[in-house]
This record gives structure tokens, sequence and C-alpha cells, in this order.
């Protein structure tokens, strides 16, 4: 479905250094640095019935996309992967910035009408996820490290130094999480997700970030933004293999899977682990689905502000 009319569209290519933007109506292609004050000049220069189509990129379209919202225009930040996607579809065979910005302002047009605009997350969430995609980072580095250097002896105690400082670090930033959460009222919500068999702390507050950041109608909704719904490709009689769709923060999904992982040794989740196991899954199926049951529970945990019973606390029937 198109864009309603009477809207003015506008398609914004963000690099680090500077703005390629395509206005849609007249066609036109101009270039801004990526500088607040000239990116602030430019908004106050648009009609307010100015619809603006970001590409995510890192943190370079954040001035953008905040400067325009807090101006009252619509802004619709658009994942990077469904634009390349989008150029497949309609048989795009160039990508340069100007053709990346016209094609934003095709994609808006087009499909805007299925679009959610943004909104500002609450600062909590900014906090959390900017911790745990840096301990993410350093967790990452301390793997790669440690693999390098298995096999160095002549300065094995002075890595070993090296990794405790790193250790040290990795407990300062949960230290720092949990101080967030409760200066933020969360720990209680971290509380009921950590109940659950396998949620450690930093899965729970993952979930918690990723709870708080919109309101979700349903546990299916929540489950897509965490990236764990599944894209289906069928075809006639022919059932195309499922993979998962992937969007939202990439942190909170290896959290999940070793959440699952945990999990699938307990008394509460081995016999459906194993259930899925025995009837064909794959590992890594199995553990996806179990880790998708997760998140649903602790959804419904945090909506209803319920708290966790075990299958081993339950009264008999």
């Amino acid at each position: 479905m198109a864009m309603q009319t009477g809207r003015l569209i506008v398609g914004a290519d963000v690099a680090k250094a500077e703005l390629v933007i395509h206005h849609d109506s007249s066609d036109e292609v101009i270039k801004l640095k990526n500088s607040k004050a000239d990116i602030k000049r430019w908004l106050k220069q648009q009609p307010l019935n100015t619809a603006i189509a970001v590409e995510a990129t890192n943190v370079y379209h954040l001035d953008l996309v905040e400067l325009a919202h807090g101006l009252g225009f619509s802004v619709y930040v658009v994942d990077g992967f469904q634009l390349s996607n989008y150029r497949k579809s309609v048989g795009g065979r160039v990508k340069t910035d100007p053709s990346d910005a016209r094609l934003l302002s095709r994609f808006l047009r087009n499909e805007g009408e299925d679009l959610r605009p943004w909104s500002p997350p609450p600062a909590v969430y900014g906090k959390l996820q900017s911790l745990l995609r840096r301990r993410a980072a350093l967790v990452s580095a301390r793997t790669a490290m440690t693999q390098s250097w298995a096999n160095e002896t002549l300065l094995k105690a002075a890595f070993e130094a090296f990794v405790t400082s790193i250790d040290r670090l990795d407990l300062l930033m949960q230290k720092k999480m949990k101080e967030v959460l409760r200066e933020t009222g969360l720990h209680e919500q971290v509380a009921r997700c950590q109940a659950v068999e396998g949620i450690g702390f930093l899965t729970a507050t993952a979930l918690v970030m990723a709870f708080v950041r919109g309101e979700f109608k349903s546990s299916d909704s929540y489950i897509a933004f965490l990236g764990m719904d599944l894209r289906v490709s069928d075809s006639g009689q022919k059932a195309g293999r499922r993979r998962l769709t992937k969007r939202g923060c990439s942190e909170i999904r290896p959290l999940l899977h070793n959440a699952a992982m945990a999990a699938s040794k307990s008394t509460a989740w081995k016999g459906i682990y194993e259930q899925h196991r025995n009837s064909g899954k794959a590992t890594t199926q199995a553990l996806v689905i179990l880790a998708r049951k997760l998140a649903r529970v602790a959804f419904a945990l945090m909506k209803n502000q319920d708290e966790y019973v075990t299958k081993a606390s339950k009264p008999a029937c």
C-alpha cells in the first residue's frame, strides 16, 4: 500500500561524515554534513508534513533521527538487511549513496502504510544496550585472544594477568548494569525472569531491556522484536527451510541460546528439549524452540507482574 497522499517523502542515506538526501517529489539529491548544526538548519527548512526514511547505520543516523523526531517529523528507521532485499526485489543494480537515498524514498512511498514511525526508547534502554554490546565485544575479544595465545609459554604469566583484568572489567560492567536496574526500578523484573530455569542475570537483563523498548500487544510481537520469529519460504507443495529473521538487538539471541542450553539440562525443561530431539529436530533447532519458549515465559511474567512457579513447586491436582 502506498504512503498516504499529502505527505512529502524524503530518503536519507547516512554516513559518518555526510548525509545524502533525496526529495521524492522533485527527485532532487542534496548532501549535508553529518553535524547537528547542519541537520537542524536543513530540518527547519522542511514542511512539517515531511516523512523521512533513514537506514539504520550503527550510531551515525541517531542525530538525524532524534532531531527530526524532536521537531515533530515522522521518522522511519529502516533495517539495512530489509533495504538490501528490497533493492534486489526491484531490480536495483547500483549501490551508491544517492541510489540508496532514492531507494529509501521509494521504500517509504510504497510500504509506508505498513511501517511504524520511530519513537525514542527510554533512557534505560540505551544504557543497558550500550553495556550489553560492550560486554559482548569484550567477551569476543577475550575468547579470540585466549585461542591465539594458547600455545604461548614465554609470556604466559603476563597474559594470565591480562585475562584477569578483562574478567575484572566484565564484573564491573555487570555491577553497573545492576546499578542501572535498581535506579530505574527494573531489578524486580530481572528477578522475575531469573527465576526461570536457565535464565541468568545477563539474559534476564537483556529480556527486560527489550521489554521496556515498546508496548507489545502479544508475545508474538515480543518474539519478533527479539528476532526469534521464523522466516517462512514455501512455494506450492514445497515447504522451504525455516530461518530466524534475526531482527533487533543481536546481543540478545546468543544469550537466549546459552539460556536454552542451561535449561535443557534442568528438570523443568529437559523433557521438552528431549521431546523435540526425539522428533527429529537437530540440536540447534531444539535449542531455538526452547529459547523462544523461555522468552515467552519471561514476557508473560513481566507483562502480568507474576512470579514464576516451577513445576516442582506446583501443587498436585
